[in-house]
């Protein structure tokens, strides 16, 4: 027995002490707190196990096992457009434009160098390659022989000089396919992406529909030329004035449309992105009830400009740049004689009822006036605003670039008035005319950069309230 003694002495405080406590006691006893270090295990398992939960929510309420409410919420929402436009939107519609202006420079060209006539076809598609064989030439030449620009002109011409001709009309046709092509896809590309804000996709898919019509409008005036009985007999084979001006128009319209578009874009997204406090100065300069009347103004300028532009394409189409070469005389006195504006040579009906409006859109001295008139007149007009803009209550309100854009406009339209007496004194240089073009163009785009310098549009206005409003909002 004192052999076994040090033993149970060992053994005893190895045993747990439920086995020498009956189990009707041990259930009386409170329980008891579990270990630091068996508590942290606890509450870390937990937070895993619930982020396990929730990451398994989240994956199959979304994407494998949809509901009925998230599944049409997620829908619609990939359905909407944006508030606001990508910055790649806005600068690929500034390139479009920039491309619009150069087609509309080397269009000028065409004309000055009386290749417009050279193809006598509309093949929106095969006619994007030339002639590749000599054959093919031969056949084409044989085409414009038919013409009659060919017959009373240019009867000595050869197939090498008609290549010159042939190659500066297939161009422009080209780069017309390569801007209708350039926009098209990228529209419809930002459009089915969600890129674009509802009001751009508008727009986007407005300036798609008139680039096709261009296209046609292009082809119905060069086929004015080609037909004998839409000039008078032994007359200067030429496109319709009318169409020419039309055509004209329809480039100009898309070139600004691009133009603003783009603009817009930045500008919207300037405003998002800015300082709330800024964005709210900005805004409340371009309300000031002091700059609304100069407002206005630009706006009828912009009309007046366009106006002049129309004009000038009357005095292509109808060479009346080649006669009165002279400036501000023309003839003996400013303007030529009454019998010579009002001619009755150019009414149609017997009792005169068309006398004033032919004679003003067919008569290329009247026409020539009234370019005149329309110069002088958006010259002096946007001199006017310069001083308006300077001075009272206007110079105090108008941003500081508004005052740069106004500044700019008088560069621009100085420059394209002494590049249009130019050209009427050298008798229409192929240079300086399609300087004068561009000009004209040039001097559009200041008064349309003007003008969107001086208003904010509504859509972009209710955001950048909205924004001002959440930010100012108390949490």
């Amino acid at each position: 027995m004192s052999l076994l003694i040090p033993g149970i002495r060992r053994a005893v405080p190895k045993l747990a002490s439920s086995q020498f406590v009956c189990r009707q006691c041990l259930r009386k006893q409170p329980p008891t707190a579990p270990s630091r270090i068996l508590q942290s295990l606890r509450v870390r398992y937990a937070s895993t196990e619930s982020q396990a939960h929730a990451r398994f929510a989240r994956y199959f309420t979304s994407t494998a096992v949809p509901t009925a409410t998230t599944g049409a919420v997620s829908k619609s929402a990939r359905r909407a457009f944006p508030e606001t436009s990508s910055k790649s939107v806005a600068y690929w519609l500034i390139g479009s434009a920039a491309s619009v202006f150069g087609i509309v420079v080397f269009g000028g060209l065409t004309r000055l160098t009386e290749s417009g006539l050279s193809i006598t076809e509309w093949k929106p598609v095969t006619g994007s390659l030339p002639p590749l064989t000599q054959a093919d030439w031969e056949a084409e030449f044989e085409k414009y022989r038919a013409s009659p620009e060919f017959k009373l002109l240019n009867s000595h011409m050869d197939v090498e000089e008609f290549k010159k001709i042939y190659y500066m009309e297939w161009t422009h046709r080209l780069w017309g396919r390569v801007v209708g092509l350039s926009f098209v896809g990228p529209a419809i590309y930002f459009i089915a992406r969600r890129r674009v804000s509802a009001r751009v996709a508008a727009n986007l898919v407005g300036i798609a529909a008139l680039i096709g019509f261009q296209g046609f409008i292009g082809w119905w005036m060069v086929k004015s030329g080609l037909k004998d009985d839409l000039f008078a007999p032994g007359s200067h084979p030429r496109v319709s004035q009318y169409r020419l001006a039309t055509h004209l128009a329809a480039a100009f319209v898309c070139y600004s449309w691009m133009l603003l578009a783009g603009l817009g874009v930045l500008r919207t997204r300037r405003l998002l992105l800015a300082d709330p406090a800024s964005a709210a100065k900005t805004i409340a300069a371009l309300q000031n009830p002091a700059i609304r009347p100069f407002r206005r103004s630009v706006t009828a300028l912009t009309v007046l400009v366009f106006t002049t532009v129309l004009s000038g394409a009357l005095v292509a189409g109808l060479d009346a740049g080649l006669i009165y070469n002279e400036f501000p005389k023309m003839g003996l006195g400013l303007t030529p004689p009454k019998s010579e504006l009002w001619d009755k040579f150019y009414s149609r009906r017997e009792d005169g009822s068309d006398l004033w409006w032919r004679n003003m859109l067919e008569n290329p001295s009247l026409v020539q006036l009234d370019h005149r008139i329309l110069a002088t007149t958006t010259f002096c007009t946007i001199l006017a605003l310069f001083a308006y803009s300077r001075t009272g209550r206007v110079a105090a309100a108008l941003p500081k670039n508004a005052k740069k854009g106004m500044m700019g406009v008088v560069h621009l339209v100085s420059l394209q008035v002494a590049l249009g007496i130019s050209t009427l004194i050298y008798m229409v240089p192929i240079s300086l005319a399609a300087a004068h073009q561009a000009g004209s163009l040039a001097l559009l785009t200041g008064v349309l950069v003007l003008g969107h310098r001086l208003r904010v549009p509504k859509s972009t206005l209710i955001m950048v309230q909205k924004r001002l409003a959440s930010t100012t909002k108390p949490r």
